[in-house]
């Protein structure tokens, strides 16, 4: 095990805004606090838990509401942790008091959604990003050199799998079609954007599934076929835990990434005998969410509008895949 990577400090320049309170912005704010990023007010639709939320993190300001919190002054950047389908409205709130945003997975409830934000924010000049956190940790960026060097050949397929035990409660936002609960908004966004990143838009999409009492769905398997006749399959639930692993298979090896395959892990790199050539062992401080954070403060001072690691048309075609997945399944949220 090799000491822990250093961390990316913030210079403190950006001011953050945390849009909601959940645990989601717990879990961000913690790592922007402790990389030196500046949190520069937080919003809530309930004072009492801005308040709250403030005096945990240190934060100097707390909004009592959202509309509140898009135009404090001293914010540059909102990022947005509300369900999904709050995500387009609280975004485009944001973008049009010329605020950049970074936005939660998934980005917005469907297609048609996010293009309507990426545009807005394109037609502003302000960067827009979806907070797939994953992406630019140290060891899925290993991921991909390994893939560039040609370690493992040709890449045929990848499998990844997103499994928890989460809370079967109908009340619960999860199990909630009128906040877009379901299992492939919340964990199979991980694999199938994943999917997209090492292999690319998928040509063919098939979805599988089971649905819940409450209409949304519990489970998701999905097979998409991409460029080249290569294939990636991935199965989320929220009703049984499994092992979060992930593999890429090439025609000289593969790459084996360890539970959990979305946070910072180990990665082994093998040859078709099984014999290791190259091993990934580098965690890093915190969950690894300053890296994202670090990306868009890099953007925003370089004045682009969107992250070549998670460009908007990859979070659109992202979207599309789930749509053509939930349609397939029969999932359909209200007002859709």
């Amino acid at each position: 095990m090799t000491d822990v990577r250093p961390a990316p400090l913030s210079k403190g320049e950006v001011g953050w805004g945390i849009l909601a309170t959940g645990g989601i912005a717990g879990a961000f704010t913690r790592d922007l606090v402790a990389h030196g990023h500046r949190v520069a007010a937080v919003g809530s639709r309930s004072a009492d838990n801005a308040r709250a939320f403030a005096e945990k993190w240190g934060i100097e300001r707390a909004h009592g509401s959202y509309d509140e919190l898009v135009a404090d002054p001293d914010v540059d950047i909102i990022y947005v942790a509300t369900p999904h389908n709050f995500h387009a409205a609280n975004a485009t709130a944001a973008l049009e008091k010329g605020k950049h945003v970074l936005v939660e997975k998934a980005f917005t409830v469907n297609t048609a959604e996010a293009r309507a934000v990426f545009e807005l924010g394109r037609s502003r000049g302000l960067l827009v990003m979806e907070a797939m956190w994953t992406r630019f940790l140290p060891h899925m960026a290993y991921v991909r050199s390994v893939i560039e060097r040609g370690l493992v050949g040709d890449v045929r397929s990848l499998h990844a799998d997103h499994t928890q035990r989460l809370p079967s409660d109908p009340a619960h936002r999860l199990n909630n079609p009128d906040l877009a609960g379901g299992c492939l908004l919340d964990l199979g966004v991980y694999p199938v954007s994943f999917a997209h990143d090492i292999l690319g838009s998928p040509v063919e999409v098939t979805g599988r599934g089971t649905l819940g009492g409450t209409g949304v769905d519990v489970c998701v398997a999905t097979v998409l076929r991409h460029r080249n006749d290569a294939v990636s399959t991935s199965y989320s639930s929220m009703e049984t835990k499994g092992p979060n692993t992930a593999v890429v298979l090439g025609t000289d090896g593969r790459i084996e990434i360890d539970s959990v395959w979305y946070f910072p892990t180990v990665v082994t790199v093998k040859d078709v005998t099984g014999r290791e050539l190259e091993r990934f062992d580098e965690p890093v401080s915190g969950r690894g969410m300053q890296y994202q954070a670090t990306e868009a403060e890099r953007l925003i001072a370089e004045g682009q509008v969107e992250s070549p690691l998670m460009t908007h048309e990859q979070s659109i075609a992202v979207m599309a895949t789930m749509d053509a997945v939930r349609e397939e399944i029969g999932v359909r949220y209200p007002g859709e």
